[in-house]
């Protein structure tokens, strides 16, 4: 591979990286703050504005130092990858644009008024402040994914050459704002922030009740994210089930992959457990889950429903674009979607658990230490679905508009990513490289001594920020 394609998409993945350390949590705990403050204004306890309070401060505080690895994620698409910006930049620039002009300044506007706004506004102002400062930032999160969903499944487009070569151009707004790809994406990354938001204030509020601090405050947290994180776990499973299926219909390479399926099969398996031998294109071990045609049903609502293999689709792809590899690596693929499946059954159980042991949630000992040292699953979790979403899309930047399980029906609009990478010389993609990589790893340090320095101090604090 060459040299600076290598780098600018290490670069890329490590900004990404660094990037979902703040994203997710600012996605649920705005939300979870806003419930918290809707019940004191519901109920007049003072335990809920407290609580209200005091996670509003730790969400503030990880919002700050999330936007600066936001916004050099979206320049690098100049800097690092300058041909596919020319291609896509009829299309992909106006969700990024309307993302940044509208929903990040809603969110940021109401995110003053709702961390600065305590006794100084009007109760009802506030609320909506608080509830439009949520909003704000799961509709920054559509906007983005909706970009980001176009690359996967890109309609809406049709392709033109112009001076500098083939342009993609939009031909239907509205096809590219309610991409199905796109909109399920979106779901599945706010549950999953909302998944990882709840543990949070789960295993911050298990700290305290394990040494038997401010035991009701953490007690009544606990309990909101219990009920708040069962809700979107459950409804992460279903929302993932839809997402592998939209997948299964527009990216067979990556369904292949995510599944090391390398035979085209009718009424295929499931497996627990696969490790991929590339080169010969089989695979070395593979247990399967004893449910036949589990996959086919998943992938087509049908237990014998057809998937093409990696092999027939390597073919396919090859009679339609030229020689190369379209098969995504395998073995990556498969475990990381594997690994976040198998976490999202346990934050359900983890979930369930809790509000079996709510009662006495104080003195279950088992329960608040599973719950403190699963905070770094989440994140994880979170990682391991945008490794499946990216890494499976290899070889390509945008993938070919494709449907109908593996049926290829705008072949033009494919980009290569190794064409679409900027002419840069090798020490220019290095300097930046290591400059991002100290800069982001200087922000997340920072994040994480903030948020457990104010996070162990526990509420009776929360009064510096404010």
């Amino acid at each position: 591979m060459d040299f600076v394609l290598l780098v600018s998409r290490l670069q890329f993945a490590m900004t990404a990286f660094f990037h979902f350390i703040f994203v997710p949590l600012t996605l649920g705990l705005s939300t979870i703050s806003a419930i918290m403050l809707t019940l004191h204004y519901a109920t007049g306890k003072e335990i809920y504005r407290d609580m209200a309070k005091f996670w509003a401060k730790l969400f503030a505080i990880n919002f700050a130092l999330g936007v600066a690895t936001g916004l050099v994620h979206e320049f690098e698409f100049g800097m690092n990858w300058s041909v596919y910006s020319r291609f896509v930049g009829d299309i992909f620039g106006a969700p990024l644009a309307i993302e940044g002009l509208l929903a990040f300044f809603m969110e940021s506007t109401f995110m003053g008024v709702f961390l600065f706004g305590w006794d100084k506004v009007p109760k009802g102002v506030h609320l909506l402040a608080a509830w439009l400062s949520s909003i704000g930032s799961n509709l920054s999160a559509l906007w983005i994914l909706i970009a980001n969903g176009w690359m996967q499944h890109p309609v809406g487009a049709e392709v033109s050459n112009f001076v500098a070569g083939k342009r993609a151009e939009l031909a239907d707004w509205w096809a590219v704002v309610f991409n199905p790809v796109a909109d399920v994406k979106f779901w599945h990354t706010a549950t999953a922030g909302m998944v990882l938001s709840a543990i949070f204030v789960l295993s911050v509020s298990a700290y305290h009740l394990l040494r038997k601090q401010n035991v009701e405050f953490f007690k009544k947290s606990a309990y909101v994210a219990l009920i708040f994180g069962l809700i979107a776990s459950l409804g992460e499973i279903v929302i993932g089930d839809i997402h592998a299926h939209e997948v299964a219909k527009t990216q067979p390479t990556k369904l292949a992959a995510m599944e090391a399926l390398w035979d085209t099969k009718s009424g295929a398996n499931i497996l627990i457990a696969a490790w991929a031998d590339q080169k010969a294109q089989k695979n070395a071990v593979e247990i399967p889950l004893p449910i036949p045609g589990l996959l086919s049903f998943l992938a087509t609502h049908d237990f014998n429903g057809k998937l093409l293999g990696a092999k027939d689709l390597q073919k396919k792809f090859e009679a339609q674009f030229g020689p190369g590899n379209y098969i995504p690596p395998v073995n990556l693929v498969f475990w990381a979607f594997h690994i976040m499946v198998y976490l999202g059954f346990f934050f359900a159980i983890l979930f369930i658990w809790g509000l079996a042991k709510y009662r006495d949630l104080e003195n279950a000992t088992g329960f608040l230490k599973v719950a403190l040292y699963s905070l770094p699953l989440p994140y994880i979790a979170c990682w391991l679905g945008w490794v499946t979403a990216e890494v499976g899309r290899q070889p390509w930047i945008v993938y070919p508009l494709t449907d109908d399980y593996g049926k290829i029906l705008l072949p033009e609009i494919g980009l290569k990513t190794a064409q679409a990478v900027s002419p840069l010389t090798n020490i220019e993609v290095v300097i930046t490289y290591v400059i991002f990589l100290l800069t982001f790893t200087g922000l997340a340090i920072a994040d994480f001594y903030l948020l457990s320095k104010f996070a162990a101090k526990g509420p009776e604090k929360e009064a510096e920020l404010y």
